[in-house]
């Protein structure tokens, strides 16, 4: 299984996200960069364990400010061999033009942003798009459509649940579950809720492609001993 480190940009640093309460969120301290700049946090990942992937959230453009294009640039250009998932709150696919110019940046489309459940249609065959289905506590956030219709989906699919992200409350396996029950021939990736190396197994055990962990990384119950483990299995 793969497990891939989630980097949240917001006002140009990256920040420690809890359970979705984005006005709650605080600069990252965590032990493995000095600064909370986005290159530096990337790069104390990559110390941690040789990630081929990273997930970064735009939270300034998924909330319609302005956007963080030039840092996550930077990091694309740092790890020309690695795969950056960028969720930059794109609505269409016509916007992610300029992203995708990048050879390393692949595009997540979160449920909470995209405003037509069509424009999945469009991408559900490029291999560069991701669906993110994006979940609070209780409820789905976005179209009902996008959850409803699996067949428009892509072949990376991300369950997000925002409330688990940070919270220390484990992964949700019965969502993520009913999504693989419905999700033939797609890989789905966990996002939300993993803390250490059981949870991991127990997604794995689920039939997760991977999962988005942060929190894990940088309290350093997550080490590169469990990453090799998993990523072995």
């Amino acid at each position: 299984m793969q497990v891939i480190p989630v980097i949240d940009i917001r006002n140009g640093v990256v920040v420690r996200a809890v359970a979705g309460r984005r006005s709650e969120y605080k600069p990252l301290e965590t032990p493995l960069a000095q600064t909370s700049a986005p290159l530096d946090v990337a790069r104390g990942l990559a110390s941690l364990y040789p990630f081929r992937t990273f997930y970064i959230a735009d939270l300034d453009a998924i909330e319609g400010r302005n956007d963080n294009y030039a840092l996550i640039m930077r990091i694309a250009s740092a790890f020309p061999d690695a795969r950056l998932w960028v969720d930059a709150g794109i609505a269409r696919r016509t916007d992610a033009e300029r992203w995708l110019a990048q050879h390393n940046v692949d595009i997540v489309i979160g449920s909470e942003s995209l405003k037509d459940a069509g424009e999945l249609r469009a991408v559900r065959n490029n291999a560069r798009f991701a669906l993110s289905l994006d979940f609070s506590a209780q409820d789905f956030l976005g179209d009902t459509e996008i959850l409803r219709v699996a067949e428009t989906w892509p072949e990376k699919v991300i369950v997000m649940t925002l409330a688990r992200v940070g919270a220390g409350q484990g992964p949700d396996l019965g969502r993520l579950n009913e999504i693989l029950s419905r999700a033939k021939g797609k890989n789905i990736y966990a996002a939300g809720g993993a803390r250490g190396i059981d949870d991991l197994v127990a997604l794995k055990e689920a039939g997760a492609a991977g999962a988005l962990v942060a929190t894990a990384l940088h309290n350093g119950r997550l080490s590169r001993a469990d990453l090799s483990r998993i990523s072995a299995e």
